[in-house]
């Protein structure tokens, strides 16, 4: 099937970007789908919040947070009030600003980062697996410059 479907988009440039765009959306799709299904104590989207909080050496605010997950201020709250109720955060208000409120990290983090997430660490290279060393740096490098076009897509989206 997937062979098939590549035969019939990649004759032209045009074919190639949609099919690229369909691609990326059904790949994230069925990443999401497998680490639900794998790791039942966080969804992927709040693994993805407090992997970015972890990783940040200043706290963010929700719209901070949001800009970088690419979703809405809301949504960002409402995963951090049920990672809060799992004892991974606290919700505060920003130090810089008290009309902002900010994810604070609790040591149950750093636990589950040590212990309980190091074994999908060795699961995660099956998905690489299939790559050499330098299509990896290659697929890293594109990736980064698909950035830059969605980029260009929300500021033609904003100058409407």
């Amino acid at each position: 099937m997937i062979q098939e479907l590549t035969a019939r988009f990649s004759d032209t440039t045009e074919k190639r970007q949609r099919a690229i765009f369909s691609s990326l959306f059904i790949a994230t799709n069925k990443i999401q789908t497998l680490f639900d299904k794998n790791i039942p104590q966080l969804s992927l989207k709040q693994f993805m919040l407090l992997a970015i909080v972890r990783q940040s050496k200043e706290q963010m605010t929700f719209t901070q947070l949001g800009n970088i997950l690419g979703c809405s201020r809301q949504n960002i709250k409402k995963l951090a009030e049920i990672l809060e109720k799992k004892g991974f955060i606290t919700i505060q208000q920003s130090p810089q600003d008290p009309r902002a409120m900010c994810i604070f990290p609790t040591a149950k983090v750093e636990q589950y980062f040590e212990h309980d997430f190091s074994q999908y660490q060795e699961e995660l290279k099956y998905l690489f697996e299939v790559y050499t060393e330098e299509e990896v740096e290659t697929l890293f490098v594109l990736l980064s410059k698909l950035y830059v076009g969605i980029e260009n897509l929300e500021r033609k989206g904003t100058s409407k």
